[in-house]
């Protein structure tokens, strides 16, 4: 037979769903696993936001929608982006999608050509280099230190572009590092776009989890010519607790908001009809719940940070956003931790997984071999047995 396509077998499983679904096998087999695995807020949905999507069905809300969403929801969209962003967007220059995992790949797929360079700053979320791989471009990794915060500079991102390069990828707050770029950081990336000719796809999903009093800043919101080259990528799922749902949305130049639009439509057709009016509700509803839960995963993150850096052999930096910390087990390599030799995140994951029935997530396909990504979107109680049993792992 024929070979299948190229592009699709070069594509990695996601690393994240992998330990997701192991650990639940293994809970499945009686085992009394804890997952930090995949980011997902432990929240339930808020009710107003439930009661939305059920008046939706109830109202006969069940049928298609224009590929792109329906024109409430984006005006609520551009809405949300003026208030907490301070940019300016028309509703056609809003594309909704079914989440912004795929919000992202549409825009990919819109914007790259064969052959095509996309700067990605490493530790990166797996999604990117592949999406960027099945659009048929070339990622380019820009490693990003520890000892700076987990952030690139403009040196490395000037040292990186070429004749090739297309666009650059940005995830402030960051998963996997939790890390967030001050304005004169953003600034000094977007000069080098905007010297280079480059696109830029901003990821700001995590954008209302930011801790400490620190100020998040919109690429987009750093003047009208970084604007035009950038496409905002946003959603739901993390700050309104609607992983499930599967509603993100992009703003971008309405040229490349057409072009996804037609896309979209021979792909999806459009979102689910009820979660949009599910999304309406949380963009344009009542804000409140949004504050509580970012002030529980401070909680939380004090606690996990705290834990990790009193441990002997390990360390995390102190996440600005979102809600992963990253732990450094480079100085347990070479050592024999349950049973395995610990050559690199994969193996310390998959010992932990198998002795410590804890699910944490390798961040070797993030691009950071010598890390572990927590997540703190779990229960306190969860969290306390989890490092509870991260000691005791470390000291055997």
């Amino acid at each position: 037979m024929k070979e299948i396509s190229r592009i699709a077998a070069g594509v990695q499983a996601s690393t994240t769903l992998a330990v997701d679904s192991l650990a639940k096998q293994m809970k499945a087999d009686g085992k009394n696993v804890i997952a930090f695995g995949t980011g997902e807020p432990d929240f339930d949905t808020p009710e107003n936001i439930k009661e939305a999507a059920i008046r939706a069905i109830r109202s006969g809300e069940t049928k298609y929608t224009p590929a792109a969403g329906i024109v409430s929801l984006k005006k609520a969209a551009a809405a949300r982006l003026k208030a907490d962003c301070g940019v300016e967007y028309a509703p056609e220059q809003i594309v909704i999608a079914s989440g912004a995992k795929h919000n992202i790949f549409a825009a990919l797929m819109c914007l790259i050509n064969p052959g095509d360079e996309v700067i990605v700053p490493a530790p990166y979320w797996v999604t990117y280099t592949e999406a960027v791989k099945m659009a048929g471009g070339v990622p380019v990794i820009v490693n990003a230190r520890e000892a700076d915060g987990f952030k690139i500079t403009a040196a490395q991102l000037e040292a990186a572009v070429t004749p090739k390069t297309k666009l650059l990828i940005i995830n402030s707050p960051s998963n996997p590092t939790g890390m967030l770029y001050s304005k004169a950081e953003l600034q000094a990336l977007a000069d080098v776009c905007v010297k280079n000719d480059l696109y830029i796809l901003s990821d700001e999903v995590y954008y209302r989890l930011v801790y400490d009093n620190n100020v998040f800043t919109s690429m987009a919101s750093l003047g009208e010519d970084v604007k035009a080259r950038t496409i905002l990528v946003n959603g739901v799922s993390k700050s309104y607790a609607m992983t499930g749902w599967r509603i993100g949305f992009t703003a971008s130049s309405k040229e490349l908001a057409t072009v996804m639009s037609n896309y979209l439509s021979h792909s999806t057709s459009a979102p689910s009809t009820i979660s949009q009016y599910a999304a309406l509700e949380a963009l344009s509803g009542p804000q409140d719940t949004v504050e509580e839960m970012r002030r529980v995963f401070q909680e939380r993150r004090d606690y996990i940070v705290r834990r990790i850096n009193a441990m002997d052999g390990v360390s995390c930096l102190t996440p600005e956003g979102a809600f992963y910390v990253m732990l450094n087990i480079s100085k347990l390599k070479g050592k024999t931790l349950g049973g395995r030799v610990i050559n690199d995140a994969d193996d310390f994951s998959l010992a932990f997984l198998e002795t410590g029935l804890v699910a944490a997530v390798s961040c070797v396909g993030f691009g950071a071999p010598d890390f572990v990504r927590f997540t703190y979107a779990a229960s306190m109680e969860n969290i306390k047995e989890g490092m509870d049993r991260l000691e005791k792992f470390i000291k055997s």
